[in-house]
């Protein structure tokens, strides 16, 4: 069969949840008028067929936990990998990354007063210049720990995979701390 008309509209079955076809084939396609979904059949089950994303809609998450053993010890001001990171691949150029962190870290008894300080990087740019400071001082017998918490909305302009990594460092070269194994890292692309 040949579809040839150029003014008119190709009409898809038409039900409502309660009256769909009782025995779907494979690939069959309808619009329901109560929910005003477009559905497909799998094979097993009703499938909605996606439409375009509304502004601000979760498209997709990506979570990952960081297990680096002892963590990563820090004893300089340049700023370091500290093992917690995750990588997106935006399905817009246009889309808006969320970034959700939880960052441990620790400064153990014996080094002088001094900051930890966190920052978040996309591949080997900083991104988040407000940095987040844990303070931390010395004494004979503490062992500070702290979890820091970052929140980020970036807009990465890609479709590329794109890699987010928290990188720490000591505000002065005296002391050390472990960005150690306690933390989280969770990406959501939104919807511009």
């Amino acid at each position: 069969m040949t579809i040839s008309a150029t003014t008119q509209g190709l009409r898809m079955g038409v039900a409502t949840s309660s009256s769909r076809p009782a025995v779907p084939f494979e690939g069959q396609i309808i619009y329901e008028t109560d929910t005003d979904k477009v559905l497909v059949y799998n094979g097993t089950a009703w499938k909605q067929v996606p439409t375009a994303a509304t502004a601000g809609a979760v498209l997709q998450i990506v979570s990952a936990n960081i297990s680096n053993g002892s963590g990563t010890t820090i004893a300089t001001t340049t700023y370091t990998a500290t093992g917690n990171t995750a990588t997106i691949t935006p399905s817009s150029s246009s889309s808006k990354i969320l970034i959700i962190v939880a960052q441990a870290n620790r400064k153990t008894n014996g080094n002088a007063a001094t900051e930890a300080q966190s920052r978040l990087y996309r591949g080997a740019s900083a991104i988040d210049t407000n940095q987040t400071y844990s303070t931390c001082y010395t004494g004979t017998a503490l062992e500070l720990r702290v979890m820091n918490a970052v929140t980020f909305l970036d807009s990465p302009s890609t479709t590329s995979a794109t890699t987010y990594t928290m990188y720490g460092s000591a505000s002065s070269g005296t002391a050390s701390f472990d960005f150690f194994a306690a933390g989280s890292m969770t990406l959501m692309e939104i919807s511009a």
